[in-house]
């Protein structure tokens, strides 16, 4: 069985943090355009721990029949998400009801899950693993000791919690790091908004951010004085639940092949699937009827990489989502704006600016470490 061996976690490590700019445990790092993030007292970032989280991250060992890893939901090289399925596929081919959100900057949110559920990432990454229809382990003690037997895994946990052995806080702890540093900036819009450098975006995409103020997309997709998180963190109904009722009832284009495609009737291809599963986003956390269909605001970080789009990946393209938001019967919050097809390209310009210099190089050193056991 393959080993990475701790002496090459650790060089991987120290350049996977030279590249990303993070400083290890003070929360700070050196991408233009992101804000600090937060990193909790009693799970300060170590390289050890980091390295442990991204080996735990890739292994497919850590579902009971060794096919599911946390990578094949959130691809590395896909934006640490899936961009050929609106919903992800489970244990034993289970559909499940919600897109996956990209882990990229996930640490600049402060509730996670598109609900919001869990409030911080050592917490969240517990829900999939124990989740019977994503990872499906019984029990955490059933993943500690499946961990305890594996022999590359002997020694590793000791030497990231000071003599501690894979237990439920240390998997989470370590998980939670690795996700921690997966931050993409110094995006072109970052270096010519925050760097002042007035070729790093062309005349289209300045335009375009432009629309984006003019439109009100900053009113949750905030911008600030020194940094850009392109997110509130509040939970909205944008509509996409309505829009969805409505398309309930009209024929389906269904691929066959490249460029063969038939409609079918909305009712013959439910006799065919599994049913639809009911979806109230922050009301089945809070219970406030208010919070029926809102879901937490992603950020448009790295837009570009992370198709389909919405809580349920039922919009395929970006330009789907400007269309769905410019046409007016969308976004419920303030004032509608109907933006005509120019100012639809230079919006989708401007949102495709937004991509991070280093994204690539993240979703590439994630893979470089990966072992098929």
């Amino acid at each position: 069985m393959a080993s990475l061996g701790l002496p090459r976690i650790h060089a991987v490590l120290v350049a996977l943090l030279a590249t990303v700019g993070v400083l290890a445990g003070d929360g700070q790092n050196a991408l233009l355009g992101l804000p600090p993030i937060a990193v909790p007292a009693d799970n300060p970032s170590t390289p050890a721990k980091i390295a442990l989280g991204k080996k735990l991250f890739m292994d497919r060992r850590l579902s009971p029949n060794n096919t599911l890893s946390c990578a094949m939901c959130h691809v590395p090289e896909q934006g640490f998400t899936q961009n050929e399925l609106a919903t992800s596929v489970g244990f034993e081919g289970k559909s499940l009801r919600r897109n996956a959100p990209t882990l990229l900057n996930v640490a600049l949110h402060d509730s996670f899950q598109r609900d919001g559920a869990k409030p911080s990432l050592e917490a969240q990454v517990w829900g999939p693993l124990l989740a019977a229809n994503e990872m499906a382990n019984g029990t955490v003690e059933s993943v500690v000791s499946r961990l305890k037997t594996l022999p590359d895994y002997r020694g590793l946990f000791k030497v990231a919690f000071d003599g501690r052995g894979p237990d439920e806080e240390t998997i989470g702890q370590a998980l939670a790091s690795y996700e921690r540093i997966l931050l993409a900036g110094d995006s072109r819009f970052d270096r010519w908004h925050f760097g002042r450098d007035a070729q790093a975006l062309s005349v289209e995409e300045q335009a375009g951010f432009a629309v984006f103020k003019r439109a009100n997309c900053s009113t949750c997709h905030t911008v600030d004085e020194h940094t850009a998180p392109f997110t509130d963190n509040r939970f909205h109904n944008t509509g996409i639940h309505g829009a969805r009722q409505q398309l309930a009832s009209r024929p389906i284009s269904v691929q066959l092949a490249p460029g063969v495609s038939v409609m079918v009737d909305p009712k013959d291809l439910a006799n065919v699937s599994e049913p639809d599963q009911k979806d109230e986003g922050r009301f089945e956390v809070t219970g406030d009827p208010a919070d029926q269909h809102a879901f937490k605001t992603p950020s448009l970080r790295n837009v570009a990489l992370t198709p389909p789009y919405m809580h349920d990946g039922s919009i395929a393209t970006l330009a789907d989502v400007v269309d769905f938001y410019a046409g007016g019967a969308g976004c419920s919050l303030g004032e509608k704006v109907e933006l005509p097809s120019q100012d639809r390209q230079q919006l989708l310009a401007f949102l495709r600016s937004l991509t991070g210099a280093n994204a690539a190089e993240l979703g590439r050193e994630a893979r470089a470490a990966f072992v098929n056991y």
